[in-house]
């Protein structure tokens, strides 16, 4: 007899735990859906509010949609501190290190931007975006070599992407590689007809 209580109890708490696991699962579902609705209205406040009223700090999802509404908000900081409680609770998602990279870019920490593209080519090589933007970030800094590998990298995987090619073209003409740089231009203007910027370094060559 004893026994059998103690298995009603114990199935008793378990049916309580399920109801309210699946009424906070409710209340989640509807938050998120009225703050979308409200970022469909631009009352970007509104939104984050339905996310705050269900908040759990652990909570990855909740998270990454507070840094982009906030990121929307122009509450640079917040969306930073957002962002990165994401990329800690998921240290392999990916999104969320492209969402930490726009407030870090907008505030110009510019170390930190290259710190996360660093980051998503540590866990995806191969990752286009990735690779183009850091190419670009180092092309910008003067670091050509460097920059190079990464448009390379993206040239091998696309060899008709018009913004890689013409980046590597420039990064190998900065690095005296004329030859090289010379191809790369005039397969641009395959892609882009008379670009200006193809047209600008093949100028230069001569």
């Amino acid at each position: 007899m004893e026994t059998l209580k103690k298995i009603i109890f114990t199935i008793a708490i378990i049916t309580v735990q399920n109801y309210v696991h699946a009424q906070t699962e409710i209340a989640q579902q509807k938050a998120f859906s009225a703050s979308y609705v409200a970022e469909s209205k631009y009352n970007y406040t509104e939104a984050i509010n339905q996310i705050n009223n269900v908040y759990l700090e652990q909570n990855y999802e909740m998270n990454l949609r507070l840094g982009w509404l906030n990121y929307l908000a122009k509450n640079y900081t917040n969306s930073v501190k957002f962002y990165e409680k994401a990329t800690m609770l998921k240290p392999y998602a990916i999104e969320a290190k492209f969402g930490l990279i726009k407030p870090q870019a907008v505030l110009e920490s510019w170390d930190k931007v290259i710190k996360q593209y660093e980051s998503i080519l540590s866990i995806d090589p191969q990752n286009t975006t990735a690779n183009y933007y850091l190419g670009y970030a180092l092309y910008n800094r003067k670091q050509y070599e460097a920059a190079s590998k990464h448009f390379e990298k993206v040239v091998n995987l696309y060899p008709f992407d018009y913004q890689n090619s013409i980046m590597l073209a420039w990064s190998y003409l900065r690095l005296g590689k004329n030859n090289e740089a010379k191809i790369l231009f005039n397969k641009v203007l395959m892609m882009s007809p008379n670009d200006a910027s193809a047209l600008e370094g093949l100028a230069l060559i001569k």
